[in-house]
């Protein structure tokens, strides 16, 4: 079964998402961020969908109920990259995804996570202000 990969940067998990997202792979993520974010102890969790053109109402309720357990386990989500058609669509099917903040692309979803974890994700949002980048 292919799986979504899981990086752990500092106290933030990164989840960048490149394949379709079928039933069992969505329940499958699920499952394992949870099981990591207990193993590391993660306060944040960023999860890029960039690659996703359609989301249906299955992983829409993925994303909600992740960012949910997550919030549970003292970890912030910050969804990212979300391409237009997808937020359309979201609003369409009335998935509100509440409790998800969501931005623009993975260095401002670091700079979110920023203001709640410190650690990781201060460390780059301050490198990127740094001269000559």
């Amino acid at each position: 079964m292919e799986r979504v990969p899981i990086l752990r940067i500092g106290d933030v998990l990164l989840v960048s998402i490149q394949i379709d997202l079928q039933d069992h792979i969505a329940l499958q993520l699920q499952d394992d961020l949870s099981q990591r974010i207990v193993d590391t102890g993660a306060k944040g969790v960023l999860i890029d969908i960039s690659a996703l053109e359609i989301v249906d109402s299955f992983v829409g309720r993925m994303i909600s109920t992740t960012a949910a357990v997550s919030r549970v386990l003292d970890a912030e989500t910050v969804v990212v990259g979300m391409q237009p058609a997808v937020a359309i669509t979201l609003v369409e099917l009335g998935l509100t995804l509440q409790g998800v903040r969501t931005a623009l692309d993975v260095d401002r979803g670091l700079a979110l996570l920023a203001q709640r974890t410190g650690g990781a994700a201060t460390l780059l949002a301050q490198d990127d202000d740094q001269p000559g980048d």
